[in-house]
């Protein structure tokens, strides 16, 4: 058996591991369930991708979204290593082959949602499959304390009774001492080994700055710290506008959110992770599952609803371990405006039944039926058909995904699939029979083999077109014919958001909701709002410190580095600033100079703090920056 090491080099070209993910495979490959709390970018995928690789069977991983496993497993690919996925979407039939090539062909990963879990036809075939690891991603959805908490997650444990010595992973980014005491109880984890690693990052400044003149304020942000950003934005409107903003003020910059086409979103991401773009300004759509290592600022133009989810996205900076800062732009107007927002993300039970019920009449689904079937969802057609306002249509739709009954993806794609319903010589006799089918039938097993007979295969009527000399109208035609025709089941390309109803329809005026966890929830999402808010216009505790704290890890140690920290130097040090103030003045009354070139004449010990006087010199405008970013003496 090759060793860890030899795996990681192999199938991800890094020499050794980073602590502590050596101890937590070894650890899954001695059968211990194991909790593995690492902040993002810790490398959680490798703890459980490894020990998988190192034993005979599959693993299955659980995880809450499609596009997260979609993305995972285009990577397992990529690397040469046998990995599918099954979720809310896929056609029944390519759902029944994929789950028997994991019994009998040779994957090694398993994806799938929560719900899955919960279908009858994988109930039967996991039966089957040789498990040797079931690792459970984005862990602290299963606790009722947690910001993201998802019923379905609580039937993970009913897969110890068909596997009861297949060991369980756990694994997440952000839980506190309660949610981890909740996920060991809900997953049944037997004495588990856990490995929780410090939320304090060495390399990340956090920076919280209050201004009117917000743009302005990101515009200077952007030029003192170089490098890849991400800037956070609320609505997908503000994505393009801001982007618009950056662009005419000459930095590169492009947008993404939930409601662009795949297409669309994979160009813009992919220019972005090649530098080929600066700036990345996105809705909370973006991010997960992203591998760039390099990126240097993260800006939140508006107030995340809680700090798990901030500290999610500030942690995209840095994962290279280099310097990298994390800042909050606020004015009085965004505290208010987040209290509404997560005001109105609570809605009333009503609301909840009418929005449920507007759900059957409008996909005409009956009583008692359609469990796990799945339904395009265009949010304004729905609403301008039922005379609804989106503004507690959307919040009603994302409560009901939290209480179980439905899963509600905002950003589902999915390209076009293929199998052939017939055998070889059936279909040959086919072809004999219909000669009009004959030259599609040829050029749909030149281009991609026997595996039609077998699997579900990925195929592009574009380039089925260029082959054939035909319109893609032409080749999608003939394909639906012969759906129709049943000779094979053709899945078209699906581009739009998707409601999956995770239980059988129920009567809206009696939805399985208990009244005291409704409220209880509803509690639980603004006491999180508070601590945001909180955090945000505090001015005199460490922020590491107080981002550590929220997650039950007591310090009495001081970052050094957020804007807090380096205020309290500027004021133990009252000499030191001055001395750069007046070095700074004198520098430029030689003659105007980049924030680079200052620091290099310089040459500051107290790098942040001289970073600092600068820009308190540029906010009682001592200082100001011309068009092309040099500093100017006024």
């Amino acid at each position: 058996m090759q060793s860890s090491s030899d795996i990681l080099k192999q199938y991800w070209g890094y020499a050794q591991f980073r602590s502590p993910q050596d101890k937590i495979i070894d650890a899954v490959l001695n059968k211990q369930d194991t909790v593995a709390i690492l902040p993002t970018g810790g490398g959680k995928s490798v703890c459980f991708q490894v020990p998988a690789l190192m034993q005979e069977g599959i693993c299955l991983v659980i995880t809450p979204l499609i596009a997260l496993m979609q993305d995972q497993v285009k990577q397992l690919k990529q690397r040469g290593i046998a990995a599918v996925a099954v979720h809310a979407g896929m056609h029944h039939r390519e759902i029944d082959i994929t789950l028997d090539n994991c019994i009998y062909g040779h994957q090694k990963f398993l994806y799938l949602s929560p719900e899955r879990l919960q279908t009858d036809l994988f109930k039967e075939r996991v039966k089957k499959m040789k498990v040797n690891l079931v690792a459970i991603d984005e862990a602290h959805c299963i606790s009722q304390w947690g910001y993201d908490f998802r019923p379905p997650y609580l039937k993970i444990a009913e897969l110890r009774e068909i596997h009861p010595e297949v060991p369980f992973i756990a694994l997440t980014a952000s839980a506190t001492a309660q949610v981890k005491a909740d996920i060991i109880d809900k997953l049944q984890l037997k004495q588990p080994a856990v490995f929780q690693k410090s939320f304090a990052r060495d390399n990340l400044s956090l920076v919280v700055r209050k201004s009117e003149l917000k743009e302005k304020k990101l515009l200077e942000v952007l030029r003192k710290v170089a490098g890849p950003a991400i800037v956070y934005v609320r609505s997908r409107k503000a994505t393009v506008v801001l982007a618009t903003f950056l662009k005419k003020n000459s930095i590169s910059a492009t947008y993404y959110h939930a409601g662009l086409t795949h297409a669309e979103r994979t160009t813009r991401q992919e220019e972005w992770i090649t530098n080929r773009c600066r700036v990345m300004v996105a809705t909370n759509a973006f991010g997960m599952g992203i591998d760039k290592a390099d990126v240097r600022v993260v800006v939140h133009m508006d107030l995340p609803e809680n700090l798990e989810a901030y500290y999610q996205e500030a942690g995209r900076a840095g994962r290279d371990g280099k310097r990298s800062y994390a800042a909050i732009l606020y004015h009085d107007s965004d505290l208010d405006s987040l209290k509404l927002k997560v005001e109105q993300a609570q809605p009333a039970l009503a609301v909840l039944k009418n929005t449920y019920q507007a759900l059957a009449n409008f996909f005409h689904v009956a009583l008692g039926s359609s469990q796990g079937e799945s339904f395009d969802f265009d949010l304004e057609v729905f609403c301008k058909k039922l005379s609804l306002k989106s503004t507690e249509v959307y919040p009603a739709l994302k409560k009901l995904e939290e209480f179980g009954l439905i899963e509600f993806n905002e950003s589902f794609y999915r390209p076009s699939v293929l199998h052939f319903s017939f055998d070889n010589k059936k279909l040959y006799e086919f072809q004999v029979a219909h000669a009009r089918f004959d030259p599609l039938i040829k050029a749909l097993l030149r281009l991609y083999g026997g595996e039609l007979y077998s699997d579900f295969t990925t195929i592009s009527e574009t380039q089925i077109a260029q082959m054939m000399r035909l319109t893609v109208g032409a080749v999608k035609l003939e394909l639906e014919q012969l759906h129709n025709l049943q000779v094979l089941v053709y899945e078209p390309v699906s581009d739009s958001p998707k409601i999956t109803l995770v239980t059988a329809r129920q009567d809206a005026a009696k939805l399985p909701i208990d009244i005291k966890e409704f409220d209880r929830r509803r509690t639980l999402h603004l006491n999180k709002m508070e601590a945001m808010l909180a955090y945000t216009a505090q001015t005199h505790r460490c922020r590491m410190q107080l981002i550590q704290e929220y997650f039950d890890e007591k310090t009495d140690v001081n970052c050094g580095r957020c804007d807090v920290c380096i205020g309290k130097r500027k004021k133990e040090n009252t000499a030191l600033f001055k001395d750069y103030e007046q070095q700074v003045n004198y520098l430029l009354t030689q003659k105007p100079m980049t924030v680079d070139e200052l620091e290099l004449a310089v040459d500051p010990a107290e790098k942040e703090v001289f970073i600092e006087v600068i820009r308190e010199m540029v906010d009682s405008e001592e200082l100001y920056y011309d068009e092309v970013w040099v500093l100017h003496r006024r």
